[in-house]
């Protein structure tokens, strides 16, 4: 977007101001620039007007540049340099920046090459090729082979070969389950009499058969046919069997799944 601006000395676009003004073609000592920066920012408050970054970015160089122009003509002093040798050129100078850039690139490329070649100087190839008379004698793969050979390489290529078969006549599984074991302490603790866990399980020889034992008691005494005590901490359990005359149900017992 160009943004047209309107003096009593100049009527046009702003870079053409400015341009203007750097070939002494128009002082700028007679053209007024707080008008033209409010006229710039009614046309931001303007929501019917979109203004882009570049177009704002472009006006605000614009503006320092004619406002610094117009502080060095005003404010007393020497005056070193000229307007147009200060301001004129931008875009040459962008020129030379981005060759200045270029040419970095092509320098450090340049010693990059440079590092190549000094590792290549010291490698030294070999610049002869076989001697004469040497033969390379490859070896034959099928000395010694006869078609017999051959015959049985194929028959056990082509054998089917056995499914694999996973044995487990080496595992022992432990067939003890809570609910016999219910059953089997409902018929012996009342003979029994009152007696501690670890005289109960005294005979017993693997781990799983004294914790099936302990679920066993648990269950007993959930159903309320022994009572289970421990003196103190860490202590010997003590079980004692609860005579009822209702008999235990075993019904109860053969579906626990614990």
């Amino acid at each position: 977007m160009t943004f047209v601006v309107t003096t009593p000395s100049f009527s046009g676009p702003v870079e053409l101001l400015l341009h203007l003004i750097s070939s002494h073609d128009l002082d700028v000592l007679d053209v007024p620039l707080a008008p033209i920066v409010d006229a710039f920012v009614a046309l931001l408050r303007d929501d019917s007007v979109t203004v882009d970054v570049e177009d704002l970015s472009e006006f605000l160089l614009i503006a320092a540049i004619l406002l610094e122009m117009k502080s060095q003509r005003l404010l007393p002093g020497r005056d070193s340099t000229e307007p147009d040798e200060e301001f004129v050129g931008w875009e040459e100078r962008d020129v030379l920046l981005a060759r200045l850039l270029e040419l970095r690139t092509y320098a450090s490329l340049a010693d990059a090459f440079v590092s190549l070649f000094e590792r290549a100087s010291r490698a030294f190839p070999r610049i002869r090729g076989v001697d004469d008379g040497f033969v390379v004698q490859p070896p034959d793969l099928l000395a010694g082979v006869t078609s017999a050979d051959l015959a049985m390489a194929y028959l056990r290529g082509i054998e089917e070969k056995p499914v694999p078969v996973v044995r487990l006549n080496h595992v022992t599984v432990d067939a003890v389950s809570v609910a016999e074991t219910v059953v089997s302490l409902a018929q012996r603790l009342p003979a029994l009499g009152p007696l501690s866990f670890r005289a109960l399980t005294e005979g017993l020889g693997s781990r799983i058969e004294i914790i099936v034992h302990f679920l066993a008691l648990l269950e007993l005494c959930k159903l309320g046919r022994v009572n289970l005590g421990q003196g103190g901490t860490f202590g010997e359990v003590r079980i004692e069997w609860l005579n009822d005359e209702s008999g235990l149900e075993l019904g109860k017992v053969d579906t626990y799944e614990g």
